[in-house]
């Protein structure tokens, strides 16, 4: 960020009076402008012992597998976006089950909540933002294809939880990107 949204001016960084750290501040309306962390959300939709997998048609690692997730949008809640994902990347209609993994992603400057879910409707197809989309078994998840290190941690705790029911105390960790 380079100009003041409120002014036009442009930004200086420095350490605003009472704050820790540096933030883009503007000279002429001493406007602070913080830059906090994206929120992702995203699930991991099983049926049968079958995992919902997109392989994505965009970058970044277009072509890679991934879970259906992204940015949280204004105005929705985390469950409601982690529905719309799901239906944007793979026509599902899904049901969230639980919270299974907070993961602080400090590099990428993301916070991720990720679920387990399963299907509120049958049915799944390729949406505008993959290549792809399968349902893949425990044994056949294509490990060296995963797109991002955080879709590989999930994928491992919802295999660890498949066989658990019930509310479950999700993963919380930090994650190098």
């Amino acid at each position: 960020m380079r100009f003041c949204s409120v002014c036009g001016g442009s930004l200086a960084l420095e350490v605003p009076p009472g704050d820790d750290r540096p933030r883009s501040v503007c000279p002429d309306c001493a406007t602070i402008h913080y830059v906090n962390p994206k929120i992702v959300v995203g699930s991991v939709c099983v049926e049968h012992d079958r995992v919902l997998l997109c392989r994505r048609a965009i970058e970044p690692r277009r072509g890679y597998w991934t879970i259906p997730a992204g940015y949280l949008e204004l105005d929705e809640s985390a469950e409601d976006g982690a529905r719309r994902e799901a239906f944007e990347e793979a026509c599902a209609r899904i049901e969230i089950e639980d919270l299974i993994a907070v993961y602080s992603v400090t590099r990428a400057k993301q916070i991720q909540l990720l679920y387990r879910a399963r299907f509120g409707e049958p049915g799944y197809g390729v949406g505008e933002e993959s290549l792809e989309v399968a349902m893949v078994g425990w044994d056949e998840l294509p490990w060296n294809e995963l797109a991002f290190p955080t879709v590989r941690l999930v994928l491992a705790r919802a295999r660890e939880l498949k066989d658990l029911a019930g509310p479950l105390v999700p993963v919380r960790q930090t994650v190098p990107s």
